[in-house]
Order: C-alpha cells, then structure tokens, then sequence
C-alpha cells in the first residue's frame, strides 16, 4: 500500500513538473516559429503551432538592418569583458572575505552584500552624474564600469570557497606559494564550478542589460543588441516575424554559454547541498 502510494506521489510530480516544463519552453518554441513564418500568417487566428511554410527570409531581413551587428558586437562586448572580469574580482574578494580575517571583516561584507537590497533605480541618477563627469557617457567605458563589481558575486565566490578545506592553502604556503599564488593555482582551479555559476548569471544579466544601456547611451553605434531591438520595434510596428527573429538570434549567445558551463553550473548549484 505505502509503495503504491510512493508510486502515485511520483508520478503526480514528474505530471506537474512536466507541466511547469511545457509552460517554460512553449514561449520559446512560439518565438521561434513566429520567426520562421511567414509575415502574413502571424496575425491569423486560430494561430499555426506548426509553420506550414517555414522560411528564413525574416532572418534576412532582420540582418539587412542598418546597426544590427554593431549591436551585436557593442553587446559582445560589454558582457565578455565584465564577466571576465567581474569572475577575476569577485573570485579575489571572496577569497579575501572567506580565509583572510581583519578588523571589521563581517561588518564590511554584510554591508556590501545587503547594498544587493538598494534597488537599482535609485543609484540611476548619482550613477549617471557619476558616469558624466567622468566624461564616460556614450562609452564603452560607461557600459562596462557599472557592472564590475556585484555584491551577489562576491556573496557567491565567498560562500564558495569558504567550503574549501584551509588545510589545503595552509600547505600550499608551507610549500612556499606566495598568496598570489595560492589563489591563481589552488583557490581559482578549485572554484570552478561557482566561477561557472556566476559567469552565466553574469553574461546573461550583462547580455540582457537594457536600463542602464539606455540612459548611458545616445548613438545608435553605441546602442546594446536589447535597446536596439527596441528601437526596432517602434520602425517596424506589428512586424512580429521580424522582431521575434530578432529575438531568437539575441536568445543565441546565452544558449551557447549556459551549455558551454553546464557541467559546472549543476556543481555550482549544488555545493554546500551535501556534507561528508
């Protein structure tokens, strides 16, 4: 009786989670066959789930846009270098705040941590003024400088490697390692899998990123892929194939990222899930 009650609770969940599932990806199947249809059948109802005559001719058309790929490599960008080297500092503070003990240490990362509370539209203005007397608007720099340093990835990499065993960067100073050391080739090599759970999160975000790209910026060469989308839609309204072409090619890099650190990121997720 309890096994066929076991049975039935099983199946009752993998019936919900498949539910749950289908309802994740039914946005994203939608947007991409509204991308392979065609322009005149996207408006019609009943809608067709199935394009009868898929083509890739809203994929030219969305290429033959002026600015497009300069979007793209603006996008390109500013997610790749802050992700390097967002990973770099929040790998070296967590480091600093998980090993390292000094006057005030706690007070100092829980102040910095709780900064995660302070919504990000109230920093938008000192932010901008920031950005503007240091002459960074409609920069590179005014995209990347922002992004550096996040309170959830030093949180992250702390919690990280406070799990790694002292004993083990004690004996790599009896051995004579320098600090620099200990963290490029024990600390870094052993947080692998946090590293890749915050590289996604912080490539997406950076990727994604449409607020700040906005304000900070006022060319169209200087316009991020998510802001030029936008600015696409209001040139081609009611085009839905063409805009959701655009969105499946945005969709592209961050698919590619999240299976490229797949294996680390289901580690990463799982630390500290388990103990012995």
């Amino acid at each position: 009786m309890v096994k066929d009650r076991t049975t039935l609770w099983k199946i009752v969940i993998l019936a919900v989670l498949s539910i749950l599932a289908l309802a994740a990806v039914l946005p994203l199947y939608w947007m991409v066959a509204t991308a392979i249809q065609q322009p005149t059948l996207t408006m019609q109802f009943p809608p067709e789930w199935i394009p009868s005559n898929p083509t890739l001719d809203n994929f030219r058309r969305f290429f033959a846009r002026p600015h497009i790929w300069n979007w793209t490599l603006n996008s390109g960008i500013v997610a790749v270098i802050v992700t390097t080297l967002q990973l770099f500092l929040a790998a070296l503070a967590g480091y600093t705040f998980a090993k390292k003990k000094f006057l005030g240490d706690k007070f100092l990362f829980w102040l910095y941590v709780g900064s995660m509370m302070v919504p990000d539209q109230v920093t938008l203005v000192p932010l901008y003024l920031l950005m503007s007397k240091l002459q960074f608007l409609n920069t590179y720099k005014g995209l990347i400088a922002p992004g550096l340093a996040g309170p959830f990835g030093v949180f992250l990499m702390k919690q990280h490697i406070s799990t790694l065993p002292t004993e083990l960067l004690d004996a790599a100073k009896i051995d004579g390692c320098s600090e620099w050391a200990i963290f490029q080739k024990v600390v870094l090599p052993l947080s692998k899998p946090g590293l890749a759970v915050l590289a996604i999160f912080t490539f997406v975000g950076q990727w994604n990123g449409f607020l700040w790209p906005l304000i900070v910026t006022s060319s169209s060469s200087m316009r991020t892929l998510p802001v030029g989308l936008t600015l696409l839609q209001e040139e081609v309204p009611m085009q839905f194939a063409l805009l959701m072409a655009g969105a499946t090619y945005a969709a592209i890099p961050m698919l590619v990222v999240f299976l490229a650190f797949q294996r680390y990121f289901l580690e990463g997720v799982t630390v500290g899930a388990l103990k012995g």
